[in-house]
């Protein structure tokens, strides 16, 4: 069993209890990471619709790389990121999902410049 949780036993029947602080989502920790990938890969770049697929696919992976270097073992990463051109237009997204409110949680982080807009996103669930 990974450090920082515990069993609790009622009725005969295992209950993995709640993440230790340190091993919880914490959304401040995740938008700083958000941040600095997004910035560190689009900074300077203009837009180029022939590579926004791979941008998008290597942005999100090291997101979600850099997420499990937390130490969050039983957390599953869902980790989104969306670029597109900067045209004054606006952008809606969305995204449903069932989850436990007292564990999961989620984060989002914006990056503009001249030609790009680009927003990622990352869903922390806790795995009992």
């Amino acid at each position: 069993m990974p450090a920082g949780t515990s069993i609790r036993v009622e009725g005969g029947i295992p209950n993995v209890t709640m993440p230790s602080f340190d091993k919880s989502f914490r959304p401040g920790k995740v938008k700083e990471i958000m941040a600095d990938v997004l910035k560190s890969r689009l900074e300077g770049l203009e837009y180029d619709p022939d590579n926004c697929s791979t941008w998008c696919r290597e942005i999100s992976d090291e997101v979600k790389q850099r997420l499990k270097l937390l130490g969050m073992e039983r957390y599953k990463w869902v980790v989104q990121v969306v670029i597109g051109e900067q045209k004054g237009a606006g952008v809606q997204m969305g995204c449903r999902c069932f989850w436990d409110p007292k564990t999961d949680n989620v984060a989002e982080e914006k990056f503009t410049n001249e030609s790009i807009f680009a927003v990622a996103f990352a869903a922390g669930i806790y795995l009992y």
